[in-house]
């Protein structure tokens, strides 16, 4: 899920809040658990939030990780969608049967 956050992040640079980022991910997660996934993803420095009226804008760090860690987050996101792709081609056909 923290990861599926990360990738879902990459593309909104201007961020986006904690509720709709989930739902988006995942509709059946309960509020509670998103809080507890962005509460480690802050925790670990990797996004930034900032608070806008009841709900927190979230961005991905991505400039300062690049700078410490250069290409990390974007091999790590690419790998993780090569391997959802993978997992999907994988699954579609035990699906019709």
């Amino acid at each position: 899920m923290r990861l599926a956050i990360v990738c879902q992040l990459m593309n909104k640079p201007e961020g986006v809040s904690c509720i709709e980022l989930a739902s988006a991910i995942d509709p059946d997660i309960p509020k509670s658990t998103c809080s507890q996934h962005f509460q480690i993803l802050r925790a670990a420095g990797l996004i930034h939030s900032r608070r806008r009226g009841v709900e927190h804008s979230n961005r991905l760090r991505l400039d300062e990780l690049d700078a410490r860690f250069p290409g990390l987050v974007a091999s790590v996101v690419n790998a993780f969608e090569a391997e959802r792709i993978r997992r999907g081609s994988a699954r579609r056909p035990q699906e019709k049967v």
